[in-house]
């Protein structure tokens, strides 16, 4: 297996309509003002995102792109902040988390900031972030975990081209106690193909 440190990950490319870029030191104050303008949206998962419990201010979404580009150097996740191609404005924010360099294998997580919803954003950045997994990391699986009530969420999968591959019951509780099904969506390297996985 190649030592990680040494994979070539792209820091910014493009999709039809966004710039996908990894977070860096400079970058809280703007998204700082999309967790602010989205955080009734965010705390609806809190399962999910427990992040979005906190109070946001601009020195933690500084922190913020400060860590995770520190993280995105050493491979241990990588973030990428969703940037609208034309305006420049912040959409929301995604990336490859939970790797297995071994396989490999990624996890893309998610978010939309709340006045970017319903215009085909996350869906677009999700098939961009699989596609370059496959295409430049050697990707063999690509997964999704969403919260079985997060309708939006899992429809985007869907669109996405992902397949559900079940739902895990019970499996993560949420602040207030309650217990929260997940589904679990992936896509095969075979499949992004267009190749028959036996």
């Amino acid at each position: 297996m190649i030592d990680p440190l040494l994979v070539p990950v792209p820091e910014s490319f493009d999709t039809e309509r966004l710039r996908i870029a990894v977070p860096r030191p400079g970058d809280g104050e703007m998204l700082f003002e999309a967790i602010a303008e989205s955080l009734e949206d965010l705390r609806r998962f809190p399962a999910s995102l427990p992040w979005a419990l906190s109070t946001p201010c601009v020195q933690s979404s500084e922190a913020y792109c400060r860590s995770a580009y520190a993280n995105f150097i050493a491979r241990k996740d990588l973030p990428y902040l969703l940037f609208d191609r034309i305006s420049g404005a912040l959409v929301g924010c995604s990336g490859l988390q939970r790797m297995n360099w071994s396989v490999p294998k990624f996890e893309i997580g998610f978010w939309c900031r709340t006045s970017m919803q319903a215009k085909g954003f996350i869906t677009e950045a999700v098939r961009g972030l699989a596609s370059m997994a496959f295409d430049q990391l050697g990707a063999q699986r690509v997964e999704i975990f969403t919260d079985e009530a997060n309708v939006r969420s899992w429809r985007v999968c869907e669109r996405a081209g992902f397949t559900l591959e079940g739902t895990l019951r019970n499996e993560r509780r949420a602040p207030d106690g309650s217990l929260r099904h997940t589904r679990v969506y992936a896509k095969l390297a075979a499949l992004s193909q267009g190749n028959d996985p036996a």
